[in-house]
């Protein structure tokens, strides 16, 4: 399997901070993490809770901030690859993470790997989501200059759920050829999404 995290700066120091901690109190934190990972707009800590974690660890705000958010990335990057225990367990090592800690993630992974990949497929990418198309044919048949022309359009309706809570109707209108072209754009989305399901 190819690299899920490459050995930066970031994850260097994160993971030299990370050894520091506590077994117990780290796989507290990773249990609230894996929790939490999914919500879109909530904090895993909110902020009450950092500033009590960084007096718990004794450590500064930005160490306990690049703590969370290098949890949050691995398990989401081990997510992605729907990486087994094992393929996580030689990474984290291969990037010299104590084998303790090495361990809490892979219990962790192994008991709730399958969930966070499930929650985290319910999450999406976009706040809109589409919820119904409608749609109709026109046919012009005639104008003053010309009364033997037929020129055919299609016009789309999507609504849109938004952020709000509410709907909102998207119309457009369509040549023949902008249609098909479009749905020539459609289809590749869907051979696409089809090769990696």
């Amino acid at each position: 399997m190819a690299l899920m995290f490459q050995a930066t700066n970031r994850i260097k120091k994160a993971f030299a901070l990370i050894n520091e901690l506590d077994a117990t109190k780290f796989s507290r934190i990773l249990t609230r993490i894996l929790q939490k990972l999914h919500l879109r707009d909530e904090r895993s800590f909110s902020e009450d809770e950092e500033e009590k974690l960084q007096t718990a660890l004794g450590l500064e705000s930005e160490d306990v901030q690049l703590i969370l958010e290098t949890i949050a990335f691995i398990i989401e990057q081990t997510a992605y690859h729907c990486a087994k225990p094992t393929v996580l367990e030689q990474q984290l090592k291969n990037l010299e993470l104590d084998d303790d800690k090495v361990s809490v993630f892979v219990k962790a992974w192994a008991t709730n790997g399958k969930d966070v990949i499930d929650q985290l497929r319910q999450r999406t990418i976009a706040i809109n989501q589409l919820e119904d198309v409608s749609w109709r044919l026109n046919l012009q048949m005639g104008q003053a200059k010309s009364s033997k022309m037929k020129i055919p359009n299609a016009m789309l309706e999507l609504d849109v759920s938004n952020d709000n809570g509410g709907e909102d109707k998207l119309r457009m209108e369509f040549s023949h050829k902008e249609l098909y072209e479009f749905y020539t754009k459609l289809e590749t989305i869907q051979s696409q999404l089809d090769s990696i399901s």
